[in-house]
């Protein structure tokens, strides 16, 4: 059997295609046609991109805590990432680690903690004062953190990389 991270990898590829070659066929006939099922068909795309990022990293913290033998995944991997010296990626799994917060539970601590970080997050975050990442994008869906390809595709790296290290320990 494949490893976790393995499966990711793999099922977000396969996922983000699948996803975007819909896209781009409801895409041709919204340049017919404006019907609403057609709309609503570009937002589930976007929600399921969502979806997936929150899944994978669900599904993560339970890989984590059954192979660390530990209650909480996420600070047990952490705590042994920054026992090798990877403080970077902590940083980085940390803000993601929030971000995945906030598409799960809106605003609240997570939230305001990654609007304190705004400006060197490596992907695109709502701020208080926005109502919308891309005005008159009818495939925009209500969620406060921008979850595009590169979102999920760097959730999915994070894992494998995480996983490797933790692995080699």
């Amino acid at each position: 059997m494949h490893n976790f991270e393995e499966l990711v990898e793999i099922g977000t590829e396969f996922t983000l295609k699948a996803l975007n070659e819909t896209f781009g066929k409801i895409e041709q006939e919204l340049h017919l046609s404006a019907h609403t099922p057609l709309v609503k068909g570009v937002q589930m795309i976007q929600l399921q991109k969502a979806i997936l990022a929150t899944g994978m990293y669900s599904m993560f913290e339970a890989e984590l805590q059954n192979s660390l033998a530990c209650s909480d995944g996420f600070k047990e991997a952490k705590k042994i990432l920054l026992q090798k010296g990877e403080t970077d990626l902590v940083d980085r799994f940390n803000a993601f680690y929030l971000a995945i917060n906030v598409l799960k539970h809106g605003k609240g601590s997570s939230y305001n903690a990654v609007v304190a970080k705004s400006k060197d997050l490596p992907f695109k975050l709502k701020l208080p004062t926005e109502y919308f990442f891309d005005e008159g994008d009818i495939s925009e869906v209500s969620t406060l953190v921008e979850v595009d390809d590169d979102f999920v595709l760097n959730c999915a790296e994070l894992i494998r990389k995480i996983s490797d290290i933790l692995k080699s320990n």
